[in-house]
């Protein structure tokens, strides 16, 4: 698959849409490896409308390099943590680690986590489910300390993830990053108060339960994100992702819900920084 993306072309750059957020992105594996690269990548956003960024580690070297991504570019906020699928390599000194990363104060959420039953059998040295959720517990624990959102990988696990939030405690903010349930997830997500960040998966025609569960989520309650480099959205599925993307994404949210692109856009870049603290240096 990834042979595939690679030898696809990028996307051309979108009419501009502004302000927008990029609520989720890996600007590592967009291919960035030193600080103009970070502002390559940002400035192609920016053109578009897309002003701000957070990036997101999924392994320790991701959350290392996210530290020095976030100072390389004021733009880019960052987030850290193991993805749930290496929660096999959460020993004691990678926690210790991790939280020295997350008081980082352009370090803006604890992500991302969580647990994803697909891998598991399919992915050779992928963490076991009881791994996972000893893992997820773990960072639910660390985004309680640090006071900072906890941002979810949920894959084929609504009543688990749903559980392990019961029996842990819910931190003040929680989002499902890449929300990809149906309305029933959606509609407990929502009355629990927590934020769901869509990506390029809404503009497919074929993920109507996803659609139909968009259509759910209150402004104040919804993100928007590229997960870049994967997830493009429609028409250009295949191809590599970068947050200049974005706009694509949105005008088509704004389309299945009916309402204007700006007022979406504008919208979802509210709750960004109300979220996740993006005044410029880190959270408030």
């Amino acid at each position: 698959m990834g042979s595939k993306r690679s030898a696809r072309e990028k996307p051309p750059a979108p009419e501009p849409l502004a302000p927008l957020v990029d609520a989720h992105t890996h600007l590592d594996a967009c291919g960035a490896q030193t600080a103009q690269d970070v502002r390559a990548i940002m400035d192609r956003a920016a053109a578009v409308g897309v002003g701000q960024a957070v990036t997101i580690a999924d392994d320790l070297d991701s959350a290392r390099w996210v530290t020095t991504a976030v100072e390389a570019d004021e733009r880019v906020f960052g987030a850290v943590a193991l993805h749930p699928t290496r929660a096999n390599a959460l020993d004691d000194a990678a926690k210790a680690e991790l939280e020295r990363l997350a008081a980082h104060p352009r370090v803006v959420a604890v992500g991302e986590t969580g647990l994803d039953l697909y891998w598991p059998g399919k992915l050779d040295g992928c963490a076991t489910p009881a791994e996972q959720r000893e893992g997820f517990a773990w960072h639910i624990d660390l985004a309680k300390r640090t006071g900072k959102p906890l941002m979810i990988h949920n894959r084929d696990a609504d009543a688990e993830v749903l559980d392990v939030l019961r029996a842990e405690g819910a931190p003040e903010t929680v989002i499902f990053h890449c929300f990809s349930s149906g309305p029933e997830m959606a509609h407990i997500c929502v009355e629990a108060g927590w934020v769901l960040s869509l990506s390029g998966t809404v503009s497919f025609k074929n993920a109507s339960e996803l659609r139909e569960a968009a259509r759910l989520i209150p402004p104040g309650q919804l993100l928007v994100e590229t997960d870049a480099p994967f997830l493009t959205p429609h028409p250009f599925r295949g191809a590599p992702n970068e947050p200049y993307c974005l706009p694509y994404t949105v005008r088509a949210l704004a389309e299945l819900l009916e309402r204007p692109a700006l007022e979406v856009a504008s919208e979802t870049a509210a709750t960004a920084a109300r979220v996740y603290g993006l005044n410029g240096s880190g959270r408030a």
